[in-house]
Order: C-alpha cells, then structure tokens, then sequence
C-alpha cells in the first residue's frame, strides 16, 4: 500500500511559479509511475504531467514548456515545477501512482494510488 501527500499549492500571481511536492509513503515509489492530475471547478479532472520509473516524461499540450514533472526516487517524492501560472491554470491538483508499462499514461484507471489533493489559485 503506498499513501501520497501532496504539498506546495496555494495562491499566486499570473504569471508566477509554485512548486508541488508529492511524498509516498508505505512503500517505495521508485517502482512507479508518477503524475499530476488536476480538477477546476465544474470540470473533470484531467492529465497533466507524467514521470516514468525510468524517468522519461510526458504533458499535455497545455501546460508543455511551462510545467516540468520530476522525481526524487531517495526522497520518495514527485515534484511539479509550476512557472508562468495562469488563471487557467486554477484547479485542485491530485498526486498518483500506478504500476504499468503502456503508454496509457493519461487514463487515471491506470493509478491505482492518490493523494488528497492541493488547491492551486492563481488570481489575474
């Protein structure tokens, strides 16, 4: 069983950054798959940036060039670096984890294990 505690969200100026952090614990998370989902209000939640075992990453096409997903396999922790915010960007961000090797990175039934998630604000 692993448990994910995400840290870091908050409010924020457009245009600026924030970093998430997402700490495992109960069991190493090196052996998965890591990433962000994030939920607006009156929206589905959606991908947002994935880190593999081996640590090739992936986004979605909204957030390329601005997000960067990371991992820390000692640490046990997900990072989210978060630069040129917008208020687009204003949603309740969820860590999680899966063990898979498709490239079905995007489909949350792939994770089987999340965190409760942080609210990022970001005000125009």
């Amino acid at each position: 069983q692993v448990q994910l505690v995400e840290s870091g969200g908050g409010l924020v100026q457009a245009g600026g950054s924030l970093r998430l952090s997402c700490a495992a614990s109960g069991r190493a998370f090196s052996g998965y798959v890591g990433c962000w989902f994030r939920q607006a209000p009156g929206k589905e939640r959606e991908f947002v940036a994935a880190v593999r075992v081996g640590g090739s990453t992936y986004y979605d096409d909204s957030v390329k060039g601005r997000f960067t997903i990371t991992r820390d396999n000692a640490k046990n922790t997900v990072f989210l670096q978060m630069n040129s915010l917008s208020p687009e960007d204003t949603a309740v961000y969820y860590c999680a984890g899966g063990a898979f090797s498709s490239n079905s990175y995007y489909k949350e039934e792939k994770y089987r294990y999340w965190g409760q998630g942080t609210q990022v604000t970001v005000s125009s």
